[in-house]
């Protein structure tokens, strides 16, 4: 695992890529055929795949979600639910990632490793009635990078739990998409203003390596000055929080 301590925090590392399934991202799927606007998910395939592959180099453990419904249809949002936007039709006009069809399963350009998690939700959120938070516990994670699709539907929810039971949060803007560009906007702004850290693949690179040569003992965290550190805290509107407790 990637850990690294800077003064009194520890900070560990966990990818989570959400949804990015033949059923909602490819020619083909399920999305696609029902006319929905699935360019956008195809578009970040490269920065994604450029994501995991980094967080596997540098011991990053990944975990992938698959949004899965049930061939009987027991788990459909319609058989409990009475009040629903259209939007959220499902199985009326094209079955949506059923268990163990090719619209369920990851897309080939990124296919889970041996090392990989692959989480099953039945839900918008990665947590709920899921393994996901148990797994992170294990792997000692602290900190979720965050990524996949619909940026303002699933990624957005997890993303908000997560932060809501202790996790810091990253989002990375060009490993995600939405439908609507008006939306994925207004997630990026709200994670900004009130959850957590929004980016670029890039700029997360740049942030791994430079803590690599702190983990390493190139560069020592007392020797960092004050203002790089200010400069960071400014570039992501962070609370200065070490004052408080130094």
């Amino acid at each position: 695992m990637f850990e690294v301590q800077l003064g009194k925090y520890a900070f560990n590392f966990g990818l989570l890529v959400v949804d990015m399934q033949n059923g909602f991202v490819s020619k083909g799927g399920s999305y696609d055929l029902l006319g929905m606007n699935t360019e956008g998910y195809r578009n970040i395939i490269p920065k994604t795949k450029e994501l995991i592959d980094f967080c596997r180099t540098n011991l990053i453990p990944v975990f992938f979600t698959e949004a899965i419904r049930e061939p009987s249809g027991i788990d459909l949002l319609t058989r409990v639910h009475r009040l629903l936007p259209v939007t959220r039709e499902e199985r009326l006009k094209v079955p949506i990632c059923v268990r163990g069809t090719w619209d369920a399963k990851t897309i080939d350009e990124i296919t889970p490793a041996d090392s990989d998690h692959v989480v099953i939700k039945r839900r918008d959120s990665a947590f709920q009635d899921t393994e996901l938070r148990v797994w992170l516990q294990s792997e000692g994670v602290n900190t979720l990078i965050i990524c996949g699709v619909d940026t303002s539907i699933c990624v957005e929810t997890s993303l908000r739990d997560a932060f809501n039971i202790g996790y810091d949060v990253i989002l990375i803007s060009d490993a995600t998409a939405s439908g609507i560009n008006k939306h994925y906007e207004t997630t990026l702004e709200r994670v900004r203003d009130y959850y957590g850290l929004v980016m670029t693949v890039e700029r997360f690179f740049r942030i791994v390596n430079s803590l690599k040569k702190v983990k390493a003992g190139e560069v020592r965290v007392e020797d960092v000055s004050k203002d790089v550190m200010t400069d960071f805290l400014k570039e992501f509107n962070l609370l200065d929080i070490r004052e408080k407790t130094e």
